[in-house]
């Protein structure tokens, strides 16, 4: 590759280049399920500004080029709902995805008290699944997304990653 991908807290000046990037990312996703008013395609710019803001927002970086990112908020039960990972689809299948996730429920658990970690994808995202299984998630239920998309709900308790970071 050349240069080495970094993995770092997003700052306001990435809010544009996420906002590209999961465009480009979810494309394939919205023609999985034929719906191309899933939420990572209809998010408006200021909408990721806000969560890069005041949410848990980590990027992976080549250069200067926003190549990765995920996010995170915890609730109050001490659940931290994941969303939005996505890699350029150019660098997929090359552990970002998972060094992303990584980076996140660490944050998550220590800067912000995380007790266990949820996330969402649709059913038919084998390769996410694959993905969230291999890094300690487990199926725990189903969801049916606000945009119509079935939902596979996956967890993992926070002291899972604190035992094999």
């Amino acid at each position: 590759m050349g240069m080495s991908v970094t993995i770092s807290a997003a700052t306001d000046e990435d809010a544009e280049q996420i906002f590209r990037l999961q465009y480009l990312c979810f494309q394939s996703e919205a023609a999985l399920y034929g719906n191309y008013r899933i939420d990572p395609l209809v998010q408006s710019l200021d909408s990721v500004r806000a969560e890069v803001a005041g949410d848990c927002v980590v990027v992976a970086r080549l250069g200067d080029e926003v190549i990765g990112a995920v996010r995170g908020r915890v609730s109050e039960d001490g659940a931290a709902a994941i969303g939005k990972l996505c890699v350029h689809p150019r660098l997929q299948g090359h552990g970002i995805g998972a060094r992303l996730l990584r980076a996140a429920e660490a944050a998550l658990a220590e800067e912000r008290g995380a007790k266990r970690f949820r996330l969402h994808t649709g059913h038919r995202s084998e390769g996410h699944l694959r993905l969230y299984r291999r890094v300690g998630y487990e199926r725990v239920g189903t969801a049916q997304g606000d945009d119509g998309v079935p939902m596979i709900v996956l967890e993992k308790p926070a002291e899972t990653y604190a035992a094999t970071a």
